[in-house]
């Protein structure tokens, strides 16, 4: 009989509290992608348009490399066109805000926004569900970069 006694966003917590520097990079990666899978689809243009609000040229260059993949036309690394051609991506909508979110993410981690921080914004949004799948794969990660990884 399996005994829990945390809940799983704080399992979440503990986890990349106990990792090293990639392993709590890829943690945070994980958790914002499974944000963006529970965003209501009505919901994801301004969530976009926010993440690509933030986005250096670098960055925008390489969303619009991604957008080029698709063949939306010839994509163009600004902010506008890149809000603009978003309700045309249809299924690939939430893959465009996973990549925008991030290198937004990508970005805070390199300016120091603590992860603390960044698990308080997004975890409270996530369903139970999501959270239980999630902390099995902070676990796995947990165990990596306890077996040896290159941190």
């Amino acid at each position: 009989m399996p005994l829990c006694f945390i809940e799983p966003q704080n399992a979440i917590r503990v986890i990349a509290d106990s990792v090293g520097r990639e392993a709590r990079r890829q943690i945070l990666g994980e958790v914002v992608h499974a944000w963006v899978d529970e965003i209501p689809d009505s919901e994801l243009e301004s969530h976009y348009a926010k993440a690509v609000a933030d986005l250096d040229e670098h960055d925008l260059s390489l969303l619009a490399a991604w957008h080029a993949s698709l063949e939306v036309g010839h994509p163009l690394p600004n902010k506008e066109f890149l809000v603009n051609v978003f309700p045309s991506l249809g299924e690939n909508r939430r893959e465009a805000l996973k990549i925008a979110a991030g290198f937004r993410g990508e970005e805070a981690f390199e300016a120091g926004v603590g992860e603390e921080q960044a698990l308080d914004t997004v975890l409270p949004w996530l369903s139970e569900a999501r959270c239980v799948e999630l902390a099995g794969e902070c676990l796995q990660l947990y165990c990596w970069d306890r077996l040896g990884s290159e941190n």
